[in-house]
C-alpha cells in the first residue's frame, strides 16, 4: 500500500517517542470533529439499509441531483478504474500531478495507461485522454481549476465518451470551486468526503456524484451495505447541522490564515486551503527532508512527500487542534530558524 498522512504509529517507532507526546499534523482533517449524536439503540444490531434520508440530506449540502453513498472515497477510487474497464477496456487516463497518490495507483492497477500531468498541462491533455482526474482544490499543493475550465474538458471528453473525475475531499471551505451541481451531464464525477471539513474520517464515508446511469453499475460493484448505520446516522447529523458548518467554516478560515501567517514569520512560504499548508522544496531552500526530521524530532509529525518526477518534494501540515500545539509548532519553528536560518 501506498504510505498516507495519519501514520502516527510509524512515528513512534522511527523517533522513539510515545504516543500521547506527538503533534499530528500529518493530515488535513479537521481536528475539531463534529460530535457524534447517541446512537439509536438497534445500530449496531441491524443491516445497514440504503438510507434515503442520507441521500436527501447529502444532495442538499453538496448540491448534487444524484449521489452514491460509498466507504469513504477511497472505495470509488478503488471501484471506478474497474467499472471504466468493464465499459471501454484498457484507457488512456491523465491524472493532475503532484495529487492524491491513490488515483494514479488504482488506475494503473486496474491495467490502464496512466500518464501523470502537471497542473498547467492539463488542458492540452485533455484531448488525448479517455479519462481526465484531478482533485480541485489540490492535495497537497492547494491548488484550484475554475469550474468553467472543468466544464469545458468535461465537454470534450463526454464528446469521445470519455470521463472528467473531480476529488472535492477539500472542497468543503471553497463551495464556489464545485461542479457538483452538473454532474447530470454525461461524462462529469465528482467525489465527495465527509472526513476533511466535518473531521469525520473514522466513520468511513464519502459519496459519489454522476449520471444514474453511472451511478448504479457502480453501486452493483460496491455491493450491499458499504455504509455502517452508525456511520449514516451520524452524517445524517453532520449534514443537516447548518449552524455547525457555518461556524466551523469561520473558525477554519481563521485558523488556516493562522498558519499560512505562522509560516511565513518563520521564513516558510507556502500555499494550500484552510485546512492544511503545503511547503514545496523551493520554500524550504531545498531541505525539505531535513526540516521534516527535525520537526519530528521536536514532536511534530508533519506529512513528508519524497520526490518523484511528478511529485516534487515538500512538507504539508494540517492544522493544531489546540493552543499548546499551536505553541508546540511555533517553538519549533523558531528552533528551526535559530539552526537553519
Amino acid at each position: 500500500m501506498l504510505e498516507h498522512g495519519g501514520n502516527l504509529r510509524d512515528a513512534v517507532k522511527n523517533f522513539n517517542r510515545p504516543l500521547e507526546q506527538w503533534l499530528d499534523l500529518s493530515t488535513g482533517i479537521n481536528p475539531h470533529f463534529y460530535p457524534a449524536p447517541i446512537l439509536n439503540a438497534n445500530a449496531w444490531h441491524r443491516l445497514p439499509e440504503y438510507s434515503d434520508e442520507l441521500i436527501v440530506a447529502a444532495q442538499a449540502y453538496y448540491g448534487a441531483p444524484q449521489l452514491l453513498a460509498v466507504a469513504g472515497t477511497q472505495a470509488a477510487i478503488q471501484t471506478l478504474p474497474i467499472l471504466h474497464q468493464t465499459i471501454a477496456g484498457r484507457s488512456r487516463v491523465v491524472v493532475s500531478a503532484p495529487s492524491y497518490a491513490e488515483h494514479a495507483h488504482q488506475w494503473r492497477r486496474g491495467g490502464h495507461d496512466v500518464v501523470e500531468c502537471f497542473y498547467h498541462a492539463l488542458d492540452a491533455a485533455v484531448d488525448e485522454a479517455d479519462v481526465v482526474i484531478l482533485c480541485n482544490p489540490n492535495n497537497p499543493t492547494g491548488e484550484v481549476v475554475t469550474p468553467e475550465r472543468l466544464l469545458n474538458w468535461r465537454e470534450r471528453l463526454a464528446h469521445r465518451g470519455g470521463w472528467l473525475i473531480v476529488d472535492e475531499a477539500f472542497g468543503d471551505t471553497l463551495p464556489m470551486l464545485s461542479v457538483g451541481a452538473q454532474t447530470q451531464q454525461p461524462g462529469l464525477i465528482v467525489l465527495r468526503s465527509v472526513g476533511k471539513f466535518f473531521g469525520l474520517a473514522g466513520i468511513r464515508l464519502g459519496f459519489v456524484a454522476a449520471q444514474t446511469e453511472l451511478l448504479r453499475p457502480l453501486a452493483a460493484l460496491v455491493g450491499p451495505w458499504s455504509v455502517s448505520g452508525p456511520a449514516q446516522q451520524i452524517a445524517i447529523a453532520a449534514l443537516t447541522d447548518q449552524t455547525w458548518q457555518s461556524d466551523t467554516r469561520h473558525h477554519l478560515q481563521s485558523h488556516g490564515q493562522r498558519l499560512r501567517d505562522l509560516l511565513k514569520n518563520h521564513g516558510v512560504n507556502s500555499s494550500g486551503t484552510d485546512l492544511f499548508q503545503w511547503c514545496s522544496h523551493r520554500d524550504l531552500f531545498g531541505k525539505t527532508e531535513i526540516f521534516w526530521a527535525f520537526m519530528a524530532e521536536r514532536g511534530v509529525w508533519s506529512r513528508w512527500f519524497a520526490e518523484a518526477k511528478y511529485r516534487p518534494h515538500g512538507v504539508r501540515f494540517g492544522l493544531p487542534g489546540t493552543e499548546a500545539g499551536w505553541q508546540l509548532l511555533e517553538n519549533s519553528l523558531t528552533e528551526w530558524v535559530q539552526h537553519h536560518g
